[in-house]
């Protein structure tokens, strides 16, 4: 039985939004890319990406569409940027 290397929340996260961009990409396929930057290539892995994911989109860290539970049938994207508001500054 493979074991699943130790990996701390800050270290998945990172892999996922190193591996997320501005456009819409398949759950799925940030959890396989995410999981590889890791070197991670097993089930329990697999659900340890997918639940920082699941963290990430609820912090509002990256945009969903669809029920992300459903890996290949939902997206995600980094959100849009706000730079604009730095404006008022002298």
């Amino acid at each position: 039985m493979e074991e699943t290397k130790s990996m701390n929340s800050a270290e998945i996260e990172q892999a996922i939004l190193s591996v997320s961009s501005p456009l819409w990409k398949k759950v799925a396929m940030i959890i396989a890319m995410a999981a590889k930057k890791l070197g991670v290539d097993n089930e329990q892995g697999y659900d340890l990406v997918a639940n920082r994911l699941e963290a990430l989109v609820s912090d509002g860290r990256l945009v969903a569409q669809g029920n992300i539970t459903n890996w290949r049938f939902s997206e995600v994207r980094l959100p849009e940027t706000t730079t604009k508001q730095e404006h008022g500054g002298h």
